[in-house]
């Protein structure tokens, strides 16, 4: 046994140490540095802000409305199933992961200036079809949850200030949200995360307490589920709540050690429950049915400074998941354009800008992000998070060598790769057909059904009419 786990440390030893020189020195520095405390992360605890904090962000604030179609009950059951779905299929990512750079490290491919991303990984190990699916969707959900971004900052801080319309305030996000192309890469978003968290954290108490002090509007009723229609819509916006994967790899890359990542998505979820479940149950229970038409939670409690305060701190936060959605986006620029190894941060912020800008005018153009992010969720992050890792890792340990030489074993709680095979089997039939099928379905009708509202440049997309367009 003593052999065994010598070569096992050897095959992941390679990659235990910081994977670049600024990483070496900043380690050998006092903790007390402030760059090194502020600016440079690649800890556990680092990873674990990381994925909590890029996990919730405006559905926050849209899943009382999923309880209002879809009843309390399978609200609070399907955040859970979904959220331990997601944690095992990171957990999958993160050991597709350690396989590919270990085989890499044993052919002596260094990674000193290279981010290793989900698409190459598929690449290494099922080849160039999976690279081709993997890097089409991932960029793809990657590109419609940036956008979704803009789109939300601009209708959230329409609630604090209506003197200027939503398209002038998605112009004015889309500048800030520019200025992600400063930040080279998740090892720089320490301060980011940490921030990112206890915004998020603050919404949530804030929306739980306002919605408790408020009480129950009189003749308040909570009917759901009413419709099919109503509840795969709910279910498949619960679905994309737990689906940060299309930046775990890159997660896993910035930390010193990634073979330690493997439970860390799970504890981070377990985290976002105390945040999710108790807003959603609170302000559905407080406000019931009214939710239907009031997709954003923020619009239903009285203004005040507390309700100012989560709608600034959201806008900062949706400002951080920007980046985080981005910067993967990034990466992929660079390798195309052939700067990713390059360490001027101003040249790789030039070539960065072509990939915000389209950004910025997709929000102009789609300014209906609430229909999208359904249809997002449905047809994009069922296969990105849920049954692309799933099938590859199915694909990837197939044969009984492969199995042998595993870089990473089956955990502890799961230990035959049959126990393994069949978890994995039943995520890819289930969230195909609930998820993917059921959920497509539902959220294309809601789509289909509200597209004679869209339109397209919209001044102010739902924008309740101002005094003076009345005519009453």
């Amino acid at each position: 046994m003593s052999e065994e786990k010598e070569v096992e440390e050897a095959i992941v030893g390679s990659f235990n140490e910081p994977t670049d020189q600024h990483e070496e020195k900043d380690a050998s520095r006092s903790v007390f540095s402030v760059k090194n405390l502020l600016w440079h992360g690649g800890s556990v605890y680092d990873a674990w802000f990381s994925c909590a904090s890029n996990q919730v962000a405006q559905v926050l604030l849209t899943l009382p409305y999923s309880f209002s179609q879809m009843g309390m009950l399978s609200g609070i059951i399907l955040q859970i199933f979904y959220g331990v779905l997601g944690s095992w299929t990171a957990y999958l990512v993160s050991v597709l992961y350690i396989e590919y750079r270990s085989r890499k490290e044993k052919e002596n491919v260094s990674f000193k200036n290279h981010v290793i991303q989900w698409f190459e990984v598929l690449d290494g190990l099922l080849g160039p079809y999976w690279k081709a699916v993997g890097l089409a969707f991932n960029c793809t959900f990657l590109l419609f949850g940036t956008v979704i971004q803009l789109i939300a900052c601009a209708s959230n801080i329409y609630y604090i200030n209506d003197k200027l319309d939503k398209r002038t305030w998605t112009y004015i996000f889309g500048a800030c949200c520019a200025t992600t192309v400063f930040i080279p890469s998740f090892h720089n978003y320490r301060i980011w995360s940490f921030l990112g968290l206890g915004m998020t954290t603050y919404t949530a108490w804030y929306l739980t307490i306002a919605s408790f002090i408020h009480g129950q509007v009189e003749g308040v009723t909570h009917q759901g589920p009413t419709k099919l229609v109503l509840y795969f819509t709910g279910a498949t916006n619960i679905l994309y709540t737990f689906g940060g994967h299309a930046v775990t790899v890159e997660i896993m890359h910035a930390m010193w050690k990634p073979q330690k990542f493997k439970y860390i998505y799970l504890l981070a979820t377990l985290y976002v429950f105390t945040l999710t479940i108790p807003s959603a149950t609170v302000v559905y229970w407080a406000f019931g049915d009214q939710l239907l038409d009031h997709s954003n939670a923020f619009s239903l409690l009285p203004r005040s400074m507390w309700r100012d305060a989560a709608v600034v701190l959201m806008l900062i936060h949706q400002f951080i998941t920007f980046g985080f959605a981005c910067t993967p986006l990034y990466f992929v620029w660079e390798k195309v354009v052939g700067i990713h190894d390059t360490k001027s941060i101003c040249l790789r912020a030039a070539c960065r800008l072509p990939v915000v800008i389209p950004i910025w005018f997709l929000a102009i153009i789609f300014p209906f992000f609430g229909p999208i992010n359904s249809a997002v969720g449905s047809l994009l992050v069922s296969f990105t998070v849920y049954i692309i890792p799933a099938l590859a890792h199915m694909l990837t340990y197939k044969s009984a060598s492969a199995r042998r030489n595993a870089a990473e074993k089956p955990p502890f709680f799961l230990p035959s790769w049959t126990a393994v095979y069949a978890v994995n089997a039943f995520i890819v039939i289930w969230v195909f057909i609930v998820g993917f099928g059921l959920g497509g379905w539902a959220s294309m009708t809601n789509f289909i059904r509200q597209v004679d509202t869209f339109g397209l440049f919209a001044k102010c997309y739902q924008c309740p009419p101002t005094p003076s367009s009345k005519h009453h």
